[in-house]
């Protein structure tokens, strides 16, 4: 198979638990019409390809996204980096040199996540997005980044000696922050943990705030 345009594939991270929201598929859950899972793919789509999504369990709940849907190949749901190493194997067998990862949860996302992430990573192989915080500088999101592909066998053995955080191992590799701002105090990286921030989203969605 070709590589993907710009070497960069892209994979929706929705492998949580989803506790705060009482279990099952954030992703799937209505807004304002469209479910959370079809906003991000449509944000992400002109930004990277293909997609995939990374989910366990029986992928058939997805089947209308249209998408692959790749499990987490280490068990007990050991976190996001589980799905960012699944994603790096996947893509590593179409031939993509590089990944980009977003939250299945998070649909407001920019529009310019993946140009902005490309712009800044240098020579860096990983880059995370951030945005500023009034006290404590710089935040990062560590579910929204941009991943060398080639890290996967280094992430494969972090995560089976026990490394959870994504900011424990991307800071080992020297990863970049990417800053994004936060027009008007809105979040571009908020997402739905709770079903109040699900009305809350739904609200800014009808708003066009997004």
């Amino acid at each position: 198979m070709d590589k993907t345009p710009d070497g960069i594939a892209g994979v929706i991270l929705a492998g949580g638990l989803s506790r705060r929201m009482g279990g099952g598929d954030k992703s799937l859950l209505d807004l304002s019409g469209e479910r959370l899972l079809d906003r991000v793919i449509a944000r992400l789509r002109p930004q990277a390809g293909p997609l995939a999504l990374n989910a366990n369990g029986d992928p058939a709940r997805f089947a209308g996204a249209g998408l692959p849907v790749i499990a987490d190949s280490v068990v007990g749901h050991p976190g996001p980096l589980a799905g960012v190493l699944a994603g790096m194997d996947w893509a590593a067998g179409l031939g993509a040199d590089r990944i980009v990862t977003v939250a299945a949860d998070t649909p407001f996302f920019p529009t310019d996540l993946v140009a902005r992430l490309s712009g800044g990573i240098g020579a860096a192989p990983i880059a995370l997005a951030a945005t500023p915080h009034p006290t404590r500088g710089l935040m990062r999101q560590p579910t929204f980044g941009l991943w060398d592909v080639a890290l996967r066998d280094d992430l494969r053995a972090a995560l089976a000696a026990g490394i959870r955080k994504v900011v424990i191992w991307t800071d080992g590799h020297g990863a970049a922050d990417v800053a994004f701002d936060a027009p008007d105090g809105r979040d571009p990286f908020f997402n739905v943990n709770t079903p109040e921030d699900l009305l809350e989203a739904r609200q800014r969605s009808q708003e066009g705030t997004a």
